[in-house]
């Protein structure tokens, strides 16, 4: 019985499903969009919704010692959630001092946080894609982060009327069938 257990199993044991969570975490805060399947997704973006919140908050608290104590105590609340990596360039380099956040924390707390200040909760989404994965046919979502400017981009899956018209189709087939055979 499962009873009052939260999240999904994935298939993993404990320390591999963490890691699996804070990696698929730091891809997101790292590229802005991840391709993943649909419960990975889910189980990540409630995880990426309490991280932006803290950079949110480190974001909007006031430039006083009172602030100060707030922006180092969200990000050390981050850090232990998400521990941290350095961020690479499109030439798989470590990219330099002074070109921009460096790791994934710096660019949780100095460019995700500040962008989504004044949004209350809501921060990502989850685009279903019309693709499926070629191996064991899953299905593929787009986790992103929710941008004003942009809206989500894509066609509406091929299967969406597919019941539809292969009814139309056995209908078809047996009125032809019918009449085959009353002559």
């Amino acid at each position: 019985m499962r009873h009052r257990l939260r999240g999904r199993q994935l298939s993993r044991d404990t320390e591999h499903r963490i890691a699996l969570r804070r990696n698929m975490a730091q891809s997101l805060i790292e590229h802005g969009s991840i391709k993943t399947t649909l419960p990975k997704a889910k189980e990540v973006q409630g995880f990426v919704e309490k991280l932006v919140t803290l950079a949110r908050r480190a974001a909007n608290s006031p430039k006083d010692t009172a602030g100060q104590l707030v922006r180092k105590n969200a990000r050390n609340k981050a850090f232990s959630m998400l521990n941290d990596r350095r961020l690479v360039d499109e030439n798989q380099d470590f990219i330099e001092e002074g070109k921009g956040p460096r790791t994934v924390l710096e660019k949780l707390f100095d460019v995700v946080g500040p962008t989504h200040a004044d949004r209350n909760g809501g921060y990502t989404r989850i685009v279903k894609l019309a693709t499926w994965r070629i191996g064991d046919a899953g299905s593929l979502v787009k986790l992103e982060f929710v941008d004003k400017t942009e809206a989500p981009k894509g066609t509406v899956r091929r299967s969406s009327g597919l019941r539809r018209k292969r009814g139309e189709r056995r209908t078809q087939f047996a009125s032809k069938a019918l009449k085959a055979k009353a002559e």
